[in-house]
Order: C-alpha cells, then structure tokens, then sequence
C-alpha cells in the first residue's frame, strides 16, 4: 500500500512585488519598445544578443519579466518551453517577446520568423497570446513583428 504522506505536494503561486497600479502597461507598440530598452543589458546591446520575454496580465500590464538567453553576435538559443512555462507559472494571458540585433539592421531574419510562430503556436494552446515581437537595435531604432504584419 502507498503511504501518500511521504508524497510530495505541488503548489503553485506568485507573490507581486510591488502594487499593480506601479507596474507598466502597454498600449501601442512604444510602450513595448520603452519596456524593452529598459530589459535589455545596455552595455551588451551591441555586442551580445539577448532575448527577453515579457508577461502580461489580461489587461496587458506586466506581471513580471525574464531575460531568459543570451547569446553570442549574431544569434541565440531560445528554449520555447522555458517562455511557455513561466507564462503558464505566471499565469499570464499575454506575452511580448524582445531581442536585439547587435549589428543595427532591424530586419528579422528567417530564423526570427520561424521561431516567432512556433511561440506563437505554443501559447495558443494554453490560450495565451503573443502580442508582438520587438527586435531593438544600438542605435535606437526597432522593428514590431506586428506592425509589419508578421504576427
């Protein structure tokens, strides 16, 4: 017979840090730019890509942010069940992806593209959404997947 109380016990929580009326919330593009200017490393933005996840409660105000993977010049690793995960840890509805292209072009590459979708398609099934994909550069200028329609 098993003894159940030698089993272990699953709970799942999270505790806000500050008041949710002091946190960000992003409504057009801009905010999610000035948010992830502010995630990523300004001393690596230019020589390190980094990729950065930012969840979203139902009202798209952050509940927390994760600079997940970091990289070399030109290229990362991104784990999408790490970013699927968390969300789900969060209990997040929205999630807005951010990454810089140390070289200064804005343009996503196909790899970007490629792995945008498949997030995209790893949120749906938990119904959350992706709200956008930043990609930032040096030199203050950015790119939104969802403006240029790739969303």
């Amino acid at each position: 017979m098993i003894n159940t109380s030698e089993l272990g016990e699953i709970s799942i929580g999270y505790k806000y840090l500050s008041s949710i009326e002091n946190r960000p919330k992003i409504t057009d593009t801009r905010d999610a730019y000035d948010i992830c200017k502010l995630l990523i490393d300004a001393n690596k933005i230019g020589i390190q890509e980094q990729f950065v996840i930012i969840y979203l409660n139902n009202s798209n105000v952050v509940i927390g942010s994760c600079n997940a993977f970091t990289g070399g010049l030109t290229g990362t690793v991104v784990d999408i069940k790490i970013i699927v995960a968390t969300a789900l840890k969060l209990m997040a509805n929205g999630v807005l992806l951010c990454h810089n292209h140390p070289s200064g072009n804005t343009k996503p590459s196909t790899q970007d593209i490629t792995l945008t979708k498949k997030i995209k398609s790893a949120l749906e099934l938990m119904d959350m959404k992706l709200l956008d994909h930043i990609i930032i550069t040096p030199f203050d200028t950015y790119t939104s997947f969802t403006q240029e329609g790739l969303l």
